[in-house]
């Protein structure tokens, strides 16, 4: 199903694709130089071989960004955005035109200074950061096999094409990214290595000497090597690459800032406008005697020819799909919306749960709720970082993803977090499935650049991060988080949720299913917690990201605010303080990012405006200052943890309903 397209039979035409190529290089080269910043170099260098996979291999339709069956195309090497921005806007992709192009790095433009997700069609991730395009590339990858899967040749039988630099391969999670694709044999993965030996400070031999062909045979991919500037020979790497069984890396041999007098081949060609005399030079040079941001007629209908290459391909594909038997399965499927039998099916489980009132982990509880979102929703797809019976992830009958099978619903990451992330960024932005996976909370260091771009780029994601307080015991402070909700709940766009019991859980699952646009991270404990949410209700109370919980006898003259393990705490300290005649309420805060989307009033009335304030979380203070005012005072970790039993932690640092109650007493008396 995935047509190799040919622009015209036989090799390409040297001469011919150079001409194409050579408007790459110069909308590339004016653009950084009307704006006096940006990165030259790759889209000079890279500029045949991007011409010869869009004219000849990439399945695409540019009328139709959002087509489900194209070809994905990810420029790893994202500080080369000019490539892709000059590819998108000669092939005729609506929302970018040549005021964009000439306003490139400027604020309101879609051509900003790395490729953005959901700003300009034809983007299909943020990157920048090295190393993130080629691991998140792999969760595409990894997306279709799964999608493949399920439905077979006739509607999903796409590849993924990566441009990567040497920046991108000397990142650590791209060893991690190589690592799973090559064992997982995602055979419909392709990488174009820009291997022009050239970095900012100067040659790559600075720093490297590894030998890339090699690390890629070794995790299991094929190679193959080509003259970057050579139609025919990228022609033929990207033919072979067509029916290989594993992903594929291509070492393009290319000169950086390609046609540049004086720069090409150096370091001052990566990432620094060429000036005007260096400009004309190459002008001279690529024969491309035209005025700034000038591509000539000719020139243009060609690419604009090759924008509609795919358009019998998709419409084959539009027909294939009016007939298939599981064409509304399909648009179900990538629609991602949550169905309505999940609410009444988590309202079921929250019913039994308060019922039976179990003292269990939630992480436990966590497993419990999936046990009903994974029978409801075919779309989840789980996962672990070699964790699985600690993170709970793995529902009953939830078969494993394996090399070459991808029939299954959860995948050995390894212990690969970071790689894990990147990957499920991939697999929501390509569509068609829900990507959950699990590790400890203190590790969401290892995976925090990948879960703040899919916070930047608003995709689903769910990370579900167990063993998050010193709770999780004798294994010390090396695994005890202290400083990371307080590090996650300052990134912009993401839940974090911290349930006190399995009700709350369910809620929060529920809730994180629900925000198609943007990811979460619910922490869960280790250790058992008594259920709280004794009374059921429908509602889902964790919605609006803190709630009252318990009301005081008498009106209240103390708040206690707390979430997950510590809620526990709260109502022990509740009580103390009732039997003294203080009236007290808890108000549990699963979720500070949804409490601060609520109406001022609702937050206001919920912290009790009238009451001191006692914030209680085995953690960082970080953050609670907005919630408790300047008088009010917090109960919780200082510095890192230590090892011991979790009964003897909790008491020595002062995380008690003693010490709750106390600190209540003393802000009292201010």
């Amino acid at each position: 199903m995935n047509t190799a397209f040919k622009a015209s039979p036989g090799a390409p035409d040297q001469a011919a694709t150079r001409r194409l190529a050579n408007a790459i290089r110069a909308l590339s080269m004016d653009a950084v130089e009307a704006a006096k910043s940006g990165h030259p170099g790759l889209p000079m260098g890279m500029a045949d071989a991007a011409t010869v996979l869009f004219s000849q291999f990439l399945k695409f339709d540019a009328a139709d960004p959002r087509w489900p069956d194209r070809d994905r195309f990810v420029l790893s090497a994202g500080h080369g955005s000019m490539l892709l921005y000059s590819l998108l806007y000669l092939t005729g992709y609506a929302g970018i035109s040549l005021d964009n192009i000439k306003r490139f790095r400027q604020l309101d433009s879609p051509c900003a200074g790395h490729p953005e997700y959901g700003h300009l069609a034809g983007v299909e991730t943020t990157t920048g950061p090295l190393g993130q395009g080629i691991a998140t590339a792999v969760g595409m990858a990894l997306a279709e096999r799964i999608l493949n899967a399920r439905f077979g040749d006739a509607l999903v039988d796409h590849k993924t094409y990566v441009i990567a630099s040497d920046g991108d391969l000397m990142e650590g999670v791209s060893h991690e990214a190589i690592s799973l694709a090559g064992h997982l044999k995602l055979s419909k993965l392709v990488v174009l290595f820009d291997d022009n030996k050239i970095s900012i400070d100067g040659p790559t031999s600075l720093a490297e000497s590894g030998d890339m062909r090699k690390r890629f045979e070794a995790a299991g991919w094929a190679t193959d090597a080509c003259d970057g500037h050579e139609a025919g020979d990228v022609a033929r790497a990207l033919s072979a690459a067509q029916t290989s069984d594993r992903p594929v890396m291509i070492a393009c041999r290319t000169t950086i800032g390609f046609g540049a007098p004086t720069r090409a081949g150096t370091s001052k060609a990566h990432g620094e406008a060429l000036g005007a005399e260096e400009i004309a030079g190459a002008r001279k040079n690529l024969n491309w005697p035209y005025e700034p941001f000038v591509v000539p007629n000719d020139i243009m209908d060609a690419w604009r020819k090759i924008g509609a290459n795919g358009t019998p391909a998709h419409d084959a594909w539009t027909k294939r799909k009016i007939a298939h038997a599981s064409a509304q399965e399909f648009d179900t499927a990538l629609k991602g919306d949550v169905p309505a039998s999940l609410k009444t099916a988590i309202a079921d489980f929250k019913k039994k749960i308060s019922t039976e009132k179990p003292a269990i982990a939630t992480r436990k509880a966590s497993e419990m709720a999936l046990e009903v979102v994974n029978a409801q929703l075919r779309e989840t797809i789980g996962g672990s970082a070699d964790l699985t019976g600690s993170n709970n992830t793995r529902t009953k009958g939830m078969e494993a993803i394996q090399p070459g099978k991808f029939g299954g619903r959860f995948i050995h990451y390894g212990i690969r977090e970071f790689g894990m992330a990147a990957a499920m960024n991939g697999m929501a932005l390509h569509g068609g499935v829900i990507p959950y996976s699990g590790t400890f909370l203190v590790f969401s260091d290892y995976s925090r650049p990948a879960i703040r771009l899919g916070a930047l780029m608003g995709q689903r994601v769910i990370h579900v991060m167990t063993h998050d307080s010193i709770g999780l015991g004798e294994d010390g402070p090396t695994h005890q988080p202290i400083e990371h909700l307080a590090a996650l709940r300052a990134m912009p766009n993401l839940l974090v949720f911290r349930p006190a019991d399995a009700v709350e859980t369910a809620e929060c699952w529920e809730m994180a299913l629900s925000r198609k646009g943007q990811p979460s991270l619910i922490a869960l404990t280790r250790q058992n917690l008594p259920t709280v949410r004794t009374m059921h209700s429908d509602e889902n109370r964790c919605a609006k990201g803190a709630y009252e919980l318990a009301a005081a006898d008498g009106t209240a003259k103390v708040t206690l605010l707390a979430t997950g393990s510590e809620i526990e705490i709260a109502l022990k300290a509740r009580d103390i303080l009732q039997a003294e005649g203080t009236p007290a309420r808890v108000v549990s805060m699963p979720c500070w990012e949804l409490f601060e989307e609520q109406a001022a009033t609702y937050r206001e009335s919920t912290l009790g405006p009238s009451t001191v304030k006692v914030a209680i979380e085995a953690a960082s203070p970080f953050g609670w200052d907005r919630f408790i005012g300047p008088k009010g005072k917090f109960i919780g970790m200082h510095g890192f943890g230590a090892s011991a039993p979790l009964k003897d932690l909790y008491k020595h640092f002062g995380i008690t309903p003693q010490a709750a109650a106390e600190a209540a007493r003393a802000a009292l008396k201010q």
